[in-house]
């Protein structure tokens, strides 16, 4: 029985309600898709409520200042008609500072990311930049906004990030993702080491960048305790296939079938 297992088996006979892993959609994509061509189609707002209806837990943008996907005013339309949770991601530069204390999501997470990035692609260096990132987490607080901080799978940026007076952390996965195939132990390792580190400083935790249909289960097994798993990309690539119902059921469903393995091995 390994220390992540007793964690698991403590938060599910617990007397406290304690909900499953939630699944974030991010619909950036599907605004990618509709700005190649302007007009309304897709429908980005419609996407929205469908991806809730269809059983997501929570709603992830990421508006970045050319506004190449998610555009800021989709930000304010798409706020009022959610039923669940919305994340708003992003670099927060004044802009977005503004957007998100205007807005009032649920829940905003810190990402580094640059102007010309085509995707987020690291996490902050939680140390280095601890004065500006407690600044930001204080004014985001201030307005009752749960703030996570995007970082890499390092301890001592969980510790740095807590310090920061963050309530949650993000993992950033896709090293995870990129090495699960060669070897999942391997890939994973990092990630428990971070993610108990976060656990014993007393903050919450969330993970995203390319997990998928087949990453997920392994990363949910292992850490069982992720409150929240933030995915786009892999959900529109299967989406085309599967169909925008199917691939969201499939990905709630993968996320039990992790939660499910670790419990099974206590």
């Amino acid at each position: 029985m390994n220390f992540s297992n007793i964690y698991y088996f403590c938060r599910l006979f617990s007397t406290d309600t304690w909900d499953m892993t939630r699944l974030s959609v991010n619909i950036n994509k599907i605004a990618t898709v509709r700005n190649s061509r302007g007009g309304n189609m897709p429908d980005v707002e419609k996407a929205a409520v469908d991806c809730e209806r269809f059983g997501a837990e929570g709603i992830t943008v990421h508006p970045r200042p050319d506004e190449r996907h998610i555009r800021y005013s989709d930000v304010i339309a798409i706020r009022p008609l959610l039923a669940t949770e919305l994340n708003i991601e992003g670099n927060p530069i004044p802009k977005f500072v503004d957007l998100v204390t205007s807005v009032l999501p649920a829940q905003v997470t810190l990402v580094p990311d640059a102007e010309d990035a085509i995707t987020s692609n690291a996490g902050w260096d939680t140390l280095k930049n601890r004065s500006f990132l407690t600044e930001i987490c204080s004014e985001f607080k201030r307005h009752g906004i749960r703030t996570s901080i995007f970082i890499d799978p390092v301890p001592e940026m969980a510790e740095g990030a807590a310090a920061c007076g963050c309530d949650r952390v993000e993992l950033y996965t896709e090293s995870y993702a990129r090495n699960w195939a060669a070897g999942k132990e391997a890939a994973v390792a990092p990630y428990v080491a971070a993610a108990e580190t976060a656990r014993k400083c007393g903050i919450g935790l969330n993970a995203g960048h390319d997990l998928n249909l087949d990453n997920l289960p392994y990363y949910i097994s292992r850490i069982p305790w992720t409150d929240e798993v933030s995915i786009g990309h892999a959900i529109i690539c299967d989406a085309l296939y599967m169909g925008l119902e199917a691939t969201i059921k499939a990905y709630l469903n993968a996320i039990r079938t992790g939660a499910e393995s670790s419990s099974s091995e206590i």
